[in-house]
């Protein structure tokens, strides 16, 4: 069988065009086949870092956590101890000023008999001097003087029995400055006490305040704005109407060195449950706690859908669709449906003037109106409105202005 050169061309370029086209495709599979495995690589790697990440800060947050309980059972022990020192200073002051009163009243006394006993020594001087005078009288006058005697021996007796009282009194009187000099010493002592006890506190307050300064400062906020307004919706006060408490001595039992450094305390640790009580109400928590991944931060950025330069108001945290989603601080919810670009959105109105978003829910679990506190599950995780992918949009507003979430996150992490 012969074949024409055309022909066998032909076959050896379609053979050899086959081979080629077979050895490309192979060639490309398995490149793909390699990059594949390459990117799950490198995926596990770095979901196993993530990880170690986040249990690190879990074993952090349960850490400060165990702090800060520790912190308020201190304030608590440490509060009974003033307490009761206090009860004690006001019994020694009572003490003190029975004792000034039983001392006064001795030294009068003292001073009283030895006016007498000096009256009496004056008129048996004197009686004394009659008796001389009358001794060459007749027998009336010896009588007298006889009566006389009786009375210098009456009067002589009445003043040995008023020496022994003065030295009785002089030795209640001693004793009394003997205890009121031991009163005093055990004064001087529960002072020292009350001062290491009070220095202390004022460092353990000093201590927990800065952290919570710290995240009203990193949160753009004035501290004392934030405790007028609390203190503004926490100022109930009353209850029956009792006497005017004022010391034996006439002084104001509480204007006092102890009583100003304790009224301090007391006043920075209601600071502190102000503080406590305003950080509940901010935006500070994270609203995913599973596993996530950020993928895009708040600032200007390339739009993932045309690539233009935009604005982009939030952060995103990536994860499964059903992630649960909760609210980063106590509010109540002001919208509670779809919205434009946002898909399936929830607002939340805090106090101080904050709002926070949450977009593309698969899933809204509260409505209008609902009052949520930090922590409180609101959605679920999902991919409507204008998305590439399933994750969650966070938004945090102050004044309606868009601010970067990160920054009271990483706030509240400095005390929760």
């Amino acid at each position: 069988m012969r074949l024409r050169p055309l022909t066998i061309a032909s076959l050896i370029g379609g053979t050899a065009l086959i081979m080629a086209w077979t050895i490309g495709i192979t060639a490309i599979f398995l490149m793909d086949t390699i990059s594949a495995g390459n990117s799950r690589d490198q995926v596990v790697r770095e979901r196993a870092l993530f990880e170690a990440r986040l249990n690190d800060l879990s074993r952090e947050r349960d850490a400060r956590a165990s702090e800060a309980t520790a912190a308020q059972e201190r304030f608590s022990t440490a509060l009974a101890e003033v307490s009761k020192m206090q009860s004690m200073l006001l019994q020694s002051e009572d003490d003190r000023q029975e004792l000034k009163k039983g001392i006064e009243v001795i030294q009068t006394t003292l001073r009283r008999t030895i006016v007498e006993r000096d009256q009496a020594r004056e008129r048996g001087d004197v009686l004394l001097a009659q008796l001389e005078e009358d001794e060459a009288n007749d027998a009336p006058a010896l009588a007298r003087a006889k009566t006389l005697g009786s009375s210098v021996e009456f009067l002589t007796t009445a003043l040995s029995k008023t020496a022994a009282e003065r030295d009785k009194h002089k030795t209640d009187a001693q004793d009394a400055q003997d205890q009121a000099g031991e009163l005093l010493f055990a004064l001087e002592l529960t002072k020292d006490r009350n001062d290491k006890i009070f220095s202390k506190l004022e460092d353990a307050v000093t201590v927990s305040l800065a952290p919570l300064d710290k995240m009203f400062s990193a949160a753009g906020l004035s501290t004392e704005n934030v405790l007028r307004e609390v203190r503004r919706g926490y100022s109930g006060q009353g209850g029956p109407l009792g006497p005017a408490i004022k010391s034996t001595s006439g002084e104001d039992p509480f204007e006092n060195d102890d009583q100003a450094r304790a009224t301090t305390i007391l006043r920075g640790l209601d600071n502190i449950n102000l503080f406590r009580i305003a950080a509940d109400k901010m935006p500070v928590g994270v609203p995913v706690k599973t596993n996530f991944r950020y993928t895009s931060g708040f600032g200007f950025r390339n739009d993932p859908k045309n690539g233009s330069r935009r604005m982009h108001k939030g952060t995103d945290f990536a994860g499964p669709s059903g992630t649960p989603i909760y609210a980063t601080g106590e509010g109540v919810v002001v919208h509670a449906g779809r919205q434009s670009g946002y898909g399936q959105l929830v607002k939340i109105k805090h106090a101080f003037g904050f709002e926070t978003r949450y977009a593309h829910l698969s899933k809204i679990r509260v409505k209008v109106g609902d009052k949520v506190s930090r922590g409180d599950r609101i959605g679920d995780m999902g991919a409507t409105g204008r998305v590439t992918g399933t994750h969650l949009h966070y938004e945090v507003r102050n004044n309606g202005n868009a601010v970067n979430p990160m920054t009271y996150i990483k706030a509240g992490r400095d005390v929760f």
